[in-house]
C-alpha cells in the first residue's frame, strides 16, 4: 500500500537539513521515517507548498496526489487563509467538505489537522476566535467523512515558545518532532518515535518580553505583512519536494522512505505497528 497527500501545513512545515529533499525535515518526513521502519515496500510522496491558501492547494496538489492512489492522504489545507483579515471559516470549510468527501470515496486513509492555539503570539492572537471556528468546522467535517483528527489545538505543549521558530510562524524542530508523535498517535501506530524534551528557560522580564516582541516585528512581521500586500508568498518560489512516490537516504539511516506519507500496509493495520 502506498500514501501520499496534499498538505500546507497551518504553521510551516520544516527546519533546514541538507539531506533531505528540499532541504528541509519536518514532521511529515519524520512521520514517514517511523512508518517506514514499520512497514514493507513503503513509498512515499510530499506535495507541500509552504504558505499556499486553501484554492491554490486544491487546483495544484489533489488530482496529482490522488493520481498516486495512495492508501493514505494528510491534508491541513485552510490554515493559511485564517491567517487573511476577513477570511470566512465557514466559506472555506464548505469547500472543504466536500474536498474530504471526495479523496475519502476513494478509500484512502484521510488525517486532517485543526489549527493550534495562536493566544500566546503576539498579533496572531487577535485571530484566536477565528481560528477556533475554523476548528470547530474540521472537526465536524472529519467525524462526517470518518477522516483521522490531528489536534493541534489542544496540544498544550505547542505553547511553548521552543516548539516554534524565530519566526513565530513556523514550528521548531522540537515542534515538528512533537506534532509527528501525535500523528503517530492519532493514526494508532505502535511506533517508537518520542517528544523531544523541553529545557527549562530563565524568566524574562516585561522589558526583555517587549524587546524581543519588537525585534519579532521588525525582522518577521514586518516582512509578512508586505508580502501579503504585494500578493506574495514564501513559498512562491518553491515547488513539492516529493511529487512521485519514491525511497531516499533518512540522515543516519541509511536507505530508507522518507516522507509525507506512505507503506504497503495500511498504518492503522495491527501488523504495521510490529517492528
Amino acid at each position: 500500500m502506498r500514501t501520499a497527500g496534499p498538505h500546507t501545513p497551518f504553521n510551516g512545515q520544516t527546519h533546514p537539513d541538507e539531506q533531505v529533499p528540499g532541504g528541509h525535515r519536518g514532521w511529515a518526513d519524520r512521520v514517514a521515517e517511523e512508518l517506514d521502519r514499520l512497514t514493507d515496500d513503503f513509498a512515499y510522496a510530499n506535495l507541500a507548498i509552504r504558505g499556499r491558501l486553501y484554492q491554490p492547494i486544491i487546483d495544484e496538489q489533489l488530482e496529482p496526489a490522488l493520481a498516486l492512489e495512495p492508501d493514505l492522504v494528510t491534508i491541513s489545507a485552510g490554515g493559511n487563509d485564517m491567517l487573511r483579515p476577513g477570511a470566512d471559516p465557514d466559506a472555506i470549510a464548505q469547500k472543504l467538505d466536500g474536498v474530504i468527501a471526495h479523496i475519502a470515496e476513494t478509500g484512502a486513509t484521510v488525517v486532517m489537522f485543526d489549527g493550534p492555539d495562536v493566544g500566546n503570539t503576539p498579533v496572531l492572537r487577535s485571530i484566536r476566535g477565528r481560528v477556533a471556528i475554523w476548528n470547530e468546522n474540521v472537526r465536524v467535517i472529519a467525524a462526517r467523512h470518518g477522516a483521522v483528527m490531528t489536534d493541534l489545538w489542544g496540544l498544550h505543549e505547542l505553547a511553548d515558545p521552543l516548539m516554534w521558530a524565530p519566526d513565530r510562524l513556523h514550528f521548531s524542530p522540537l515542534g515538528h518532532q512533537r506534532i509527528a508523535v501525535e500523528v503517530l498517535d492519532s493514526l494508532g501506530v505502535d511506533h517508537g518515535l518520542v517528544p523531544d524534551a523541553l529545557e527549562a528557560q530563565p524568566a524574562r522580564t516585561k522589558r526583555e518580553v517587549r524587546r524581543d516582541d519588537l525585534v519579532w516585528a521588525r525582522k518577521h512581521f514586518a516582512p509578512w505583512v508586505a508580502r501579503r500586500l504585494t500578493k506574495r508568498s514564501s513559498g512562491d518560489s518553491i515547488t513539492a519536494k516529493r511529487p512521485k512516490f519514491g525511497r531516499a537516504v533518512i540522515p543516519g539511516a541509511g536507505e530508507q522512505a522518507n516522507a509525507q506519507i506512505s507503506s504497503d500496509r495500511h498504518p492503522s493495520d495491527p501488523e504495521a505497528g510490529q517492528g
